[in-house]
Order: structure tokens, then sequence, then C-alpha cells
């Protein structure tokens, strides 16, 4: 009697392409609120006023409550962790659109900046869940990359240089794009499992383009 053969291969791919959609489908339900979160506490903080000081301060908890998403990012506690850092994140932008805000031209330079933000997002998360390329090659530039903006930006705030700040503007926009593809390729190819971390990525790829394209909007835009 001839033995039977089970392939589980086409079982097993089965399983993760959906482990894959679920993952894809909770980042996203979950970055469209963190980010419309930050868009409410973003307008709470512009409508109180508050100084450029205390839009850093917000900022800087922000970014130590990103080592506290990371963290709990396993658990139940991830939820909420994830919502206060888009929180302080979004107040944080509060006092930078007031001053563009009152710019000439001030409103229309903050709206095409988010126009611009959305279309480069979906424009390139689109490609990448369309043409399924693994982009993780890119990670090493990237990372080497962002590194040295973070290095050029802390420079600097010492010497005040106008061009150099739109050099690594235009940079940032450049490495925040490369960054869309590779964390959404990550996640499509099994690289990122776990949607709250997931999000995190995305959210941080989307707040930095949308600060850097509004102050490159704001230099050739805007009439100082």
């Amino acid at each position: 009697m001839a033995e039977r053969r089970v392939d589980v291969a086409p079982t097993r791919f089965g399983e993760e392409t959906l482990e894959t959609n679920k993952v894809l489908k909770n980042t996203y339900m979950l970055l469209g609120l963190t980010l419309a979160f930050s868009a409410v506490t973003a307008g709470v903080s512009m409508a109180l006023n508050l100084p450029p000081m205390a839009g850093l301060g917000f900022t800087l908890v922000g970014f130590v409550l990103l080592f506290v998403v990371n963290r709990m990012a396993d658990s139940a506690k991830g939820l909420p962790a994830i919502f206060a850092f888009a929180g302080a994140m979004g107040a944080g932008l509060g006092p930078m659109l007031n001053h563009y805000m009152a710019m000439p031209g001030g409103p229309s330079l903050v709206m095409q900046s988010l126009g611009g933000t959305a279309l480069i997002f979906f424009g390139l998360s689109a490609y990448a869940l369309q043409s399924k390329r693994d982009f993780s090659f890119m990670g090493g530039f990237l990372f080497a990359g962002l590194l040295i903006a973070i290095v050029a930006m802390l420079a600097n705030l010492f010497l005040q240089i106008p061009l150099l700040s739109v050099t690594i503007s235009a940079v940032v926009v450049m490495i925040m794009s490369g960054l869309i593809l590779f964390d959404t390729s990550r996640i499509i190819h099994g690289g990122e499992t776990n949607y709250i971390r997931a999000t995190v990525g995305l959210y941080l790829n989307i707040y930095n383009l949308f600060v850097h394209l509004l102050s490159l909007l704001g230099v050739f835009g805007g009439d100082d």
C-alpha cells in the first residue's frame, strides 16, 4: 500500500501570509489612530500657544517614551505607551506649527507639507506592497546616513549655517522615504512581526518626513 505524503509547505506558507497580513492590518490601523491622536495634541498645543521650550520638552518626553514603548511592545501595556508617545510628539509640534502658521502663506505651507508627506508615504508603501521587493539591502546605507544627519544637526546647533540646515532637511527627507520602503518591506517579508514596533518605525518616518519637508518648504516657499 502506497504511503500517503502530506505536504505541509503550502499550509505553512498560507499561515505565514495570514500572519503577515494581520501584522500589516494592525500596523496601519494603529498608525492611523496614533497619527490622529498626535494631530489632536498638536492642535491643543497650538491653541494653548505653548512656548518653544515647552515644545522641546514634550519632544524629549516623547523620545524617552519611545524606549518605554519598545520595552512594553510585547505586552498589553504597549498600546497606552504608544499613545502617550504619539501624544507627546504631537504636543511638541505645536510651537513649531504656530511659527510656520504665522509666516506669510504659512497655512498653505503646512497643508502642502501634509499633502506631500501623505503622497510620499502612500506612494512608497503602495510600491513596496505591490512589488513585494525586499528592500532590506538598504538598511545599512539608510542607518549610516541617518547617523551622519544626526551628527550634522547637532553640529549645526552651534554653527547655525542656513545652507547646511537646508541640506540636512533634504537628506532627511530622502532617508525617511527610503526607511518607509525598508520598514514596509520588513513587515511584508516577516522581518518585523510586532505591530506596535512596526507602527513606531513608520510613525517616526512620517513625523520626520513632515517636519523636514515643512522646513524645506518654509525656506523655498516662505517670505522670511
